[in-house]
């Protein structure tokens, strides 16, 4: 499904929110206020409850014209606050055979993520308009 058609479903069912595409690390997420998220593990230093400001926002839209950053928007972020600490993802299995060598290798790995919820979206000259009935 493309973001336009994904986009334009939102419009129709009813109401729409502000949401704003950020950056992570190397990951792009598109967030609303409300939606959870699961970012790279933040570490000992975060704990539940406490917030998280990502300044790093590309591109914002509000029910109008649209902000795209050059290549981030100036003064713009979002607030995020932390539900859980750390959480582990899928396992991931890893096995190596070689033939007739009688070689065989095992392994598993559990990425570490921290869980989120959005809180504001905060960009500077950008209005949130409802959908219009």
């Amino acid at each position: 499904m493309c973001w336009v058609s994904f986009l334009l479903s939102e419009l129709v069912e009813g109401g729409f929110q502000m949401f704003a595409v950020i950056v992570d690390g190397n990951r792009q997420h598109r967030v609303q206020e409300g939606s959870f998220l699961s970012i790279d593990y933040r570490g000992e230093e975060v704990q539940t409850g406490s917030s998280i400001t990502f300044d790093r926002v590309l591109l914002a839209y509000g029910g109008g014209p649209s902000i795209v950053g050059v290549p981030t928007i100036s003064g713009a972020s979002v607030v995020a606050e932390v539900v859980i600490p750390a959480e582990k993802g899928i396992k991931l299995e890893i096995q190596k055979l070689r033939k007739r060598k009688n070689s065989r290798c095992h392994t598993g790995h559990r990425q570490k993520y921290t869980r989120v919820k959005i809180t504001s979206i905060t960009v500077p000259g950008l209005e949130a308009t409802p959908a219009q009935s």
